[in-house]
């Protein structure tokens, strides 16, 4: 069962899913989600990366809905969302692919590595508004160097979803944590 850090970190990601603020995810929602990503710079409809986004966040609403509406009315509150978490553990290799392909999509430049504006990015695309991250990024930056390696990315993605030791540095990832 998730614990009430892992609720309260992920209220935040919730409410930014749920574009249409109803309190229940659906696939609209997530289709909404794909839009966002498709405004950063190499992620525009017709390419390649496009394609990945879009099958990556809607293969999550799939298993989602398979995992997480136990009611089965096409929609995902809050207590359905936590028990997708409950299984992210054993699903690593899927976490890692997710924070792979995110990692290309945030990259604008790339590099290689992703910048402080590059995390900016990634954060104000999952909230779909510009958000407080004053401190955030030295929160993640494990080496120091003003960078995310894919390396650093995929093990604060992983503790981001799976985490719930409030002391992680992943935790921070997606901004600040909810009070």
């Amino acid at each position: 069962m998730a614990s009430a850090f892992q609720e309260r970190k992920l209220k935040g990601m919730f409410a930014a899913f749920d574009a249409d603020g109803d309190g229940y995810l659906r696939e609209k929602d997530f289709t909404a989600l794909v839009a966002r990503w498709s405004r950063l710079p190499g992620v525009e409809p017709g390419t390649e990366l496009r394609a990945q986004v879009e099958n990556l966040l809607m293969g999550w609403w799939a298993t989602l809905l398979e995992v997480g509406d136990a009611d089965g009315d096409g929609g995902v509150d809050m207590a359905e969302l936590l028990r997708l978490v409950d299984t992210l553990p054993a699903m690593i290799a899927e976490v890692t692919a997710t924070a792979d392909t995110l990692f290309d999509a945030v990259d604008a430049n790339g590099d290689g590595r992703i910048s402080r504006e590059e995390h900016r990015r990634l954060v104000e695309t999952w909230n779909g508004q510009a958000v407080d991250m004053d401190g955030v990024f030295e929160q993640l930056d494990l080496d120091g160097d003003g960078h995310l390696s894919r390396e650093e990315f995929a093990l604060l993605w992983r503790q981001f979803w799976i985490s719930d030791d409030p002391a992680e540095p992943g935790n921070w990832l997606c901004g600040r944590i909810p009070a």
